[in-house]
């Protein structure tokens, strides 16, 4: 087997968080344009290895006053810390389309080990457009991976205090990340490439 390597389409590849509101709703956010690549061998899954590197001025919430909240020092404090991480250190398989995936994270500027839950969403040879011209067909690959993160881990601890005991931004984020990776040109296209 031969290892492969694949980049993170940025334009389909992008992360959803979602944070417990006013003790009673949630919100949910993106960020979109993530970039990054995967070096893959289908016979030795657990050698693979997955960089990430995450723009966290593009968080989006669909609310501009709470989205630029979210940018400032109370939260990601993106003017020092304009970029997120992710290294992988780890990685098991648990069935033919489920990993385990550890990695270091880094947020704000600090870094934590996280896992995700890895599913498999197979791949397919698809057109490939450069300057208006099908220079395809290309592989690609689906991957959607979920984790969950206490925020205060990464120091991004800001809140405010309502009646009762409650608060305004719960502890916990459920982040899901949607990868479309597309294989390095001049590489195998076979399935053997598969993840």
């Amino acid at each position: 087997m031969v290892t492969t390597r694949w980049f993170f389409e940025p334009g389909h590849t992008g992360a959803m968080f979602r944070a417990r509101h006013m003790m009673v709703t949630h919100v949910c956010g993106t960020l979109k344009n993530i970039e990054g690549a995967v070096s893959f061998d289908p016979g030795a899954p657990e050698r693979a290895r997955v960089e990430a590197t995450v723009d966290a001025g593009q968080v989006h919430t669909g609310q501009p006053q709470r989205d630029a909240h979210l940018r400032s020092a109370d939260f990601f404090d993106v003017e020092n810390h304009p970029t997120w991480s992710f290294t992988s250190t780890a990685i098991r398989q648990l069935s033919p389309t489920e990993f385990s995936l550890t990695g270091n994270l880094t947020i704000r500027g600090t870094t934590r080990p996280v896992t995700f839950d890895v599913t498999y969403l197979g791949q397919w040879d698809t057109p490939w457009w450069e300057d208006g011209r099908d220079l395809g067909p290309r592989r690609r690959a689906g991957f959607t991976a979920r984790t969950r993160l206490n925020r205060h881990d990464f120091g991004v601890s800001w809140n405010d205090t309502m009646d009762r005991g409650g608060v305004v931004v719960g502890d916990m984020i459920d982040v899901t990340v949607d990868v479309e990776a597309v294989q390095e040109a001049g590489q195998e296209t076979g399935q053997e490439a598969a993840a």
